[in-house]
């Protein structure tokens, strides 16, 4: 059973260690611990009782935020853990109030690009050249909270 939790400033070294194996150019270790001295940022980790095995993080400025990275192992792609992560983020959003998400995604990413549809995010414009190793585009998404505050 997958646990879907706040992420610990302990969990660094093995979030650090998932998002190398998922990005050609992941954060830093020293990134990441950053987060917990910044305020606005909002992370979750998905654990299967033995290892973290997905993250997805957020910072918020006033009412609005990017998802800064949504990362799932590679051998537990496919099982809903980032469907789970996205949805607990969108709740966490909406008791903060937050109106508006955006995010970046590489075009060819038609998994993640799914997802995030299915999450209710909008494709609304294109960054040339946004990512490197290897160079493509991304598309820009939003997702915009219904409730009104």
């Amino acid at each position: 059973m997958t646990e879907i939790r706040e992420m610990k400033k302990e969990d660094c070294q093995d979030v650090w260690n998932l998002q190398k194996q998922c990005f050609s150019v992941p954060w830093s270790l020293e990134s990441l611990e950053d987060m917990f001295r910044v305020e606005g940022y909002t992370s979750l980790v998905a654990s299967d009782g033995c290892e973290i095995i997905g993250y997805i993080g957020m910072k918020a400025v006033f009412d609005e935020a990017d998802i800064t990275n949504v990362a799932v192992s590679p051998v537990m792609r496919k099982k809903g853990i980032g469907k789970q992560l996205i949805q607990q983020l969108l709740i966490r959003a909406d008791q903060k109030q937050i109106n508006r998400i955006f995010l970046e995604v590489r075009v060819s990413n038609e998994a993640a690009i799914c997802l995030y549809q299915n999450a209710g995010f909008k494709e609304i414009d294109r960054r040339k050249g946004y990512y490197e190793k290897p160079r493509e585009d991304a598309f820009i998404m939003v997702w915009e909270n219904t409730n009104s505050y």
